[in-house]
């Protein structure tokens, strides 16, 4: 079954520079922005949450700083990259406003999505972002990353993105209507591939060779892309930006190249928590929360009855019953100490008790593994 825009529940929108921007004004494309932004308040409406990864900043600061040579220095890039964010974003507020909606702004490095518990940062931070009705835009932050640590594309950086939230689509906006046999530019009997069900070899040899110019992407940083994603969970879509409302056109059925994510995606990371990682701490827990784990619920400091070990935020514990019996393995979103203070608490009374506000879960639904149950 071919994956929908139209029943997606949690999309990642990624938009090149050359969209976003005019080449001869060197300006945002509002007109553009404002049907993407059309697009995106139409997908909230019917239940979807929306990220947006959004490149543009250097493009739009480039004429203005006399930086219009075509190859920038790396500190150049990061000149550029803060005077043209404050626009790009200025540019995503006002689009998005004008449909009811808060724009919230986010810049990552490749090292937020390396390092665990900044990945957990970031992700907490989108995930409380959608939960309050925002479109975070993201794009990376050029204006600190390194050329050692940069993710050099934003359609890498939309697949982080897009694993992080496990969301169910990626889109990917492009000069093209998605993936060919060849380059149809240059090879008259280039066949369009509707669907890829897998990345095989041969699909990623199609991807071919970056352009030259300024964009970093490319169909090889595409297929890239659609590795990571699909190994996710996620399946991805590369489709025409170029005209007016092009979620819209995707949403009805407009042609595109869709990437289907593999089959063990979604429980890859759940293996990897439950198999591959040493518990360094224990949570027992009473029998309601016992029972809520089993029904796919979060596990809730109000249930822990005891907290053993020591860990930190991010490390993987042990969920054991008041028997002793181990339930669950996942990620803590506290570290042992807090674990502590508030076990069996209320989730409202977490700020009172740390003097910070934390999570309300003490372990996350999407960061725990239940195991199989060998007794009675």
């Amino acid at each position: 079954m071919t994956p929908s825009l139209a029943t997606a529940r949690r999309v990642v929108v990624k938009i090149g520079s050359a969209l976003v921007v005019d080449p001869d004004t060197a300006a945002p494309r509002e007109a553009w922005l404002a049907s993407v932004a059309a697009d995106v308040a139409a997908l909230r409406a019917g239940g979807a949450e929306v990220v947006v990864v959004s490149s543009g900043a250097i493009s739009l600061a480039r004429r203005s700083l006399g930086l219009t040579k075509r190859k920038l220095r790396l500190e150049e890039k990061q000149a550029a990259a803060a005077v043209g964010q404050i626009r790009l974003a200025g540019a995503w507020q006002a689009a998005l406003s004008a449909h009811g909606l808060n724009a919230a702004q986010l810049l990552l490095t490749l090292e937020d999505s390396e390092d665990r518990r900044r990945y957990l940062n970031a992700r907490a931070t989108l995930g409380t972002l959608l939960d309050l009705g925002c479109v975070p835009v993201i794009n990376e932050n050029d204006t600190v990353a390194t050329a050692e640590i940069r993710f050099g594309d934003n359609d890498r950086l939309a697949a982080r993105v897009a694993e992080m939230i496990q969301a169910d689509v990626l889109v990917l906006l492009s000069d093209i209507d998605g993936l060919y046999t060849a380059d149809p530019r240059r090879d008259p009997e280039a066949q369009h591939l509707p669907v890829v069900e897998r990345l095989s070899d041969e699909i990623m040899a199609m991807g071919g060779e970056p352009p030259p110019g300024y964009s970093s992407g490319g169909m090889r940083t595409k297929l890239i892309a659609a590795r990571i994603a699909t190994g996710a969970g996620t399946a991805m879509a590369i489709a025409l930006g170029e005209p007016m409302h092009p979620l819209a056109a995707l949403r009805d059925g407009a042609r595109c190249t869709w990437f289907l994510p593999t089959p063990e995606g979604r429980t890859a990371r759940k293996r990897w928590i439950a198999g591959s990682l040493a518990p360094l701490g224990v949570l027992r827990v009473d029998a309601g929360a016992a029972g809520a784990l089993r029904q796919g619920r979060s596990l809730l400091p109000a249930g822990v009855r005891g907290v053993e070990g020591s860990f930190g935020r991010g490390d993987p514990v042990a969920v054991r019953d008041e028997a002793g019996q181990e339930l669950a393995r996942g990620l803590s979103a506290y570290d042992s100490e807090a674990a502590r203070q508030i076990a069996g608490r209320r989730s409202d009374e977490i700020e009172t008790i740390l003097g910070w506000r934390g999570r309300d879960e003490i372990v996350h639904r999407d960061d725990l593994v239940l195991l199989e149950r060998t007794g009675h």
